[in-house]
C-alpha cells in the first residue's frame, strides 16, 4: 500500500519494470512523464475525486508490465509488442479535457489523433499509433451492444490503415487478443493493488462518476466481478495467474468482501421490507456530544465517507462540541438504538470550500452548510438519509438561518428543483458533476 501512496513512487516502479521488459529508451520515460504532467495540470491527479484519475492510469500500466514479466506470456505476446501494451495502457483513458469522469473512447481517440506531443512520442518509440488506438478501443466496457459495434467499426478502420495489420486477419486477431488482455488488466489492476478499504474507495468513486445512488454500490460491484470472473473467465484467469500471489489474494479478498457485504445488505433490506427494522432520526444534545464513546462511533461512520467528502476532518471533535454545530443521528430501532448515520453542519463561515466557489452570502452569517450525509454501508436506499436531511433543515430553520448550502450530484439537485424545492445551483463542477447548491429555508 505504501508503494502507491504517491504518484512519484509508482512512476519510479513503472520505469524500473519497463526497463526490465526491454523498454529502456528515454522516450518511454518521456511518455510516462507527459501523461502524469497533463493529468495533473488538468486537476486529474491522485486527489481528484473520480475513478479515472492519474493513479488509475498508472496502476493499469504497472500491472500490464507485471503481466509482461510473466514467463508464460512470452508464448502469446511477441517481445516487440511489449511497447504497444505499455503505450496503450498508459493512454487508455487519455481524456484530460473530459466533461464527465468516465472517459469516452471516441474522445480518447480524438485526443490522441490531435495531440502533437503524443504523435511525436509514438514516432520516437517507433509505434504505429493506429495499433495503439485499436488496443485502446478494445478496452471499451461493457463489450456488447452499440458500444461494441461502434468500437469494432473503428478498430477495423485502424487495422486497415496500419501496414502491420492491413489484409492480415491473423495479425488482427492477435492484436484483438492483446486488447482483450489490456481490457481485463484495466478492470483488475486497482483491486489487486490494495486491501478492501482501497477497493471500497474505488467503488465509491466509480459510483460517483456514474451518478449512482450509494445504495447501488455493492450490488453493482458484485455484478461487475461476476461478469469478469464468469463471462471473461479465460482471460481473467490468464491475468490473475500472471500476478504475484499477494496480488491475486488481494483481488479475491476484495471479491469475497463485496459478496459478504451484499449478503448483509439483502438481510437489512428484508428486515426493512417486513417492518422489522425502524430507522429513527434524533437530535443530539450537547451532553452526549461530549461523550468520547459517542464521538468514536460517529468517527467510525465518518471514515466510511470518501476523503474528499470529509469536510474539516482535522477539527471533527472540536466542531462536535461547538454549540453552533447542528447534529442529528439516525438510530436503529429506537431513539436509544445503535447509531448508523448522522447529518452535521454549521455556519458557512466555519468552512473552507473550493476556491472556485463565490457565495454571495458568505460573511452574512445567514447560511448553514450541510456536510455530506454519513451513513453505514447497507443502510442506503431506506430513506434514512432523506429523513436526516429534512430534520437538519428544520433545525437550521429554527435557528433563523435563511439559506442552506451543500454539495450533491447534479442529477439529484436537478430533481429537487423539479420537485419545486427552493433550490438553485451556485457552482457546477465538471467532470465530477458534484455541484454546490443553495436552498432557501
Amino acid at each position: 500500500m505504501q508503494l502507491f501512496a504517491n504518484t512519484q513512487s509508482l512512476r519510479d516502479e513503472i520505469i524500473n519494470l519497463a526497463a526490465s521488459c526491454g523498454l529502456d529508451k528515454p522516450c518511454y520515460v518521456r511518455m510516462l512523464d507527459y501523461t502524469i504532467s497533463l493529468f495533473e495540470s488538468q486537476g486529474l491527479g491522485k486527489d481528484y475525486y473520480g475513478y479515472h484519475n492519474i493513479s488509475h492510469e498508472l496502476e493499469v500500466t504497472y500491472v500490464s508490465l507485471i503481466v509482461l514479466k510473466w514467463k508464460s506470456i512470452l508464448n502469446n505476446i511477441r517481445k516487440e509488442d511489449f511497447k504497444y501494451l505499455y503505450a496503450a495502457a498508459l493512454f487508455h483513458d487519455f481524456d484530460p479535457q473530459k466533461s464527465v469522469d468516465k472517459p469516452h473512447e471516441d474522445n480518447v481517440i480524438k485526443f490522441l489523433t490531435c495531440d502533437n506531443n503524443v504523435k511525436q512520442l509514438c514516432r520516437d518509440a517507433d509505434l504505429d499509433i493506429d495499433i495503439v488506438k485499436a488496443l485502446i478501443l478494445r478496452t471499451t466496457y461493457p463489450w456488447k451492444g452499440v458500444l461494441k459495434e461502434n468500437a469494432e467499426r473503428q478498430i477495423h478502420e485502424f487495422f486497415s490503415a496500419s501496414p502491420i495489420t492491413k489484409n492480415d486477419k491473423k495479425m488482427q486477431e492477435y492484436y484483438m487478443q492483446l486488447g482483450w488482455l489490456l481490457s481485463v488488466v484495466d478492470r483488475v489492476s486497482g483491486y489487486a493493488l490494495g486491501d478492501f478499504v482501497k477497493a471500497m474507495d474505488m467503488a465509491k468513486k466509480n459510483a460517483h462518476a456514474l451518478a449512482w445512488h450509494p445504495s447501488f454500490i455493492v450490488k453493482r460491484s458484485v455484478a461487475y466481478f461476476e461478469d469478469l470472473l464468469n463471462d471473461e473467465s479465460v482471460m481473467c484467469e490468464t491475468v490473475l495467474r500472471a500476478l504475484p500471489k499477494h496480488m491475486r489474494k488481494n483481488f479475491m479478498d476484495v471479491v469475497t468482501g463485496f459478496l459478504n457485504l451484499r449478503q448483509q445488505e439483502i438481510k437489512i433490506q428484508s428486515e426493512y421490507i417486513y417492518e422489522n427494522l425502524r430507522l429513527v432520526p434524533r437530535i443530539e444534545s450537547m451532553k452526549i456530544r461530549d461523550d468520547p464513546q459517542f464521538l468514536e462511533m460517529l468517527l467510525e461512520i465518518y471514515n466510511e465517507l470518501p476523503i474528499p467528502l470529509q469536510f474539516d476532518r482535522m477539527h471533527f471533535e472540536k466542531t462536535m462540541k461547538d454549540q453552533k454545530t447542528i447534529l442529528n443521528t439516525l438510530r436503529l430501532g429506537s431513539v436509544d438504538g445503535p447509531i448508523i448515520g448522522f447529518a452535521k453542519g454549521g455556519p458557512l463561515e466555519n468552512y473552507t470550500l473550493r476556491p472556485e466557489i463565490t457565495d454571495e452570502n458568505y460573511g452574512k452569517f445567514n447560511t448553514v452548510f450541510l456536510e455530506p450525509i454519513a451513513l453505514k454501508m447497507g443502510y442506503w436506499g431506506l430513506h434514512g438519509g432523506s429523513e436526516m436531511r429534512h430534520l437538519f433543515t428544520m433545525q437550521a430553520h429554527s435557528m433563523n438561518y435563511k439559506y442552506l448550502t451543500s454539495f450533491a450530484l447534479r442529477d439529484v439537485i436537478q430533481k429537487r428543483i423539479e420537485k419545486h424545492e427552493k433550490a438553485e445551483f451556485v457552482a457546477k463542477f465538471d467532470p465530477e458533476r458534484w455541484d454546490y447548491y443553495r436552498i432557501e429555508l
